[in-house]
């Protein structure tokens, strides 16, 4: 039996005796449809399904460090096409977990940048200009050597990275002048949305540092978050004259876009101050530690959040919890100086809030560490001031697991929750835990 292919690719005909002397021709008719050819998908599909794909396998995925490492490199291996499309993205979010991670990284765009000439069509190198998430918060020094290698390695990198977007640094690596210069002086600084765990000393110094030249250059930065050195009292214990106001020849921030700020364990600062005294109209979410001036004169805490907090839907009152910790009280005018406010979260010991005006129309949510009797008495009389108030929350604790004997439900801050529990369902509120949990499921 011979074959015989027509002109049409699709038609084949089978002739069982060819030597006949009038051969016979059948059609070979297919059992199922033709699949057309598929179309190759454009590659910003191709950019859309990898993007995704790193993000499952990244640092908050389910997969151990090492796994997703392997996972994201391989990748890389399918095909020529998928790896053209899947490098550029394998760098966006870069994550250092050791020292020895970041000079290695250090080293590939360094390399890279030296191998880069000017006739290029892009004036950056790469992977430098892929970078758009740097992520050292894992990073820890053990030595002062490490610090020094860190600070100088990154004052390396930071002129390699003209498209980052999102920096985190760990606390515990403080940044020196040289560095945040670097920073503020490189190429494309002003596309820097996020800034995170920067570490900053608690100083009543009134002239300006390096950081706020850092912050002068992120015209378009939506996110900050710094850390203090909590409370000096040797210069803290009395306010300079001229704390409270802007230095001379001072030029307000321009941070239009500031949405999310952290000041944590800092009662003062320049950066503080540079903050305070300029205009923060898209500023929604504040976090601060609490001082007060009684305890700690030179505190501009009182007063940013005077300052600031009229268009405040988020205030989140902290204490970092260290060794050995200090509570210092909060103002009890917060109710007042923030009357947009949806959520506020309020620190040990917690003030006699007060409410001149008839209402607060948008609180809905109110948190507080731990749930005391004294305060229950301040908020019953503010409940009906609150008319939208749904939730009160106990951040720090949370109600015993199933199976507890009911004396051990009823005894210390357990108790006290079902009192809360109790009294506050009547209004209609919910009592949440710090799981968000009411404690009846």
């Amino acid at each position: 039996m011979s074959t015989i292919l027509a002109a049409a690719p699709q038609a084949v005909w089978l002739q069982p005796r060819p030597l006949a002397r009038c051969p016979s021709s059948f059609l070979l008719l297919p059992l199922l449809p033709s699949q057309p050819e598929l179309k190759p998908l454009p590659s910003e599909v191709w950019s859309n399904i990898l993007a995704h794909t790193f993000a499952f396998y990244g640092p908050k995925g389910s997969f151990a460090e090492a796994e997703a490492v392997r996972l994201r490199l391989g990748l890389l291996l399918i095909s020529k096409e998928i790896h053209a499309v899947a490098l550029p993205l394998f760098y966006a979010r870069i994550h250092v977990s050791s020292l020895r991670v970041l000079e290695k990284l250090t080293a590939r765009l360094y390399a890279a940048d030296q191998q880069w000439d000017s006739i290029r069509r892009i004036p950056y190198s790469a992977p430098g200009r892929w970078i758009q998430t740097l992520d050292i918060s894992a990073l820890r020094c053990g030595t002062l050597e490490d610090a020094y290698r860190v600070d100088s390695l990154l004052n390396r990198i930071s002129s390699l990275l003209p498209f980052m977007t999102n920096f985190v640094v760990s606390p515990q690596v403080a940044l020196s002048r040289r560095v945040m210069s670097s920073f503020a002086e490189r190429d494309g600084a002003s596309n820097l949305r996020a800034l995170k765990g920067i570490q900053l000393r608690t100083s009543g110094q009134l002239s300006e540092d390096a950081f706020v030249d850092l912050l002068r250059a992120c015209t378009r930065l939506e996110e900050l978050e710094i850390f203090g050195t909590g409370v000096d009292t040797a210069e803290l214990s009395v306010a300079q004259e001229g704390t409270f106001h802007p230095p001379p020849h001072f030029h307000p921030l321009q941070l239009p876009f500031l949405r999310r700020l952290a000041v944590l364990s800092m009662p003062t600062s320049p950066v503080l101050r540079a903050l305070m005294h300029s205009p923060l109209p898209a500023l929604r979410h504040l976090t601060l530690t609490p001082y007060d001036e009684v305890s700690v004169p030179a505190s501009l805490i009182p007063r940013f959040i005077a300052t600031h907090g009229a268009l405040l839907t988020s205030l989140y009152l902290h204490t970092v919890k260290q060794w050995p910790t200090a509570l210092f009280p909060s103002p009890t005018t917060l109710l007042e100086t923030c009357p947009s406010l949806k959520h506020l979260s309020l620190e040990l010991p917690l003030p006699h809030l007060k409410l001149s005006t008839d209402y607060h129309q948008e609180l809905e949510i109110l948190s507080v560490a731990r749930p005391s009797p004294e305060f229950l008495t301040i908020l019953e009389g503010l409940l009906p001031k609150l008319p939208n108030l749904r939730f009160v929350r106990a951040r720090d604790v949370k109600w015993l697991r199933g199976g507890m004997s009911a004396r051990a439900q009823q005894a210390g801050v357990q108790g006290e929750m079902l009192v809360w529990r109790r009294k506050l369902g009547r209004r209609g509120i919910q009592f949440l835990d710090a799981e968000w949990k009411t404690g009846t499921e």
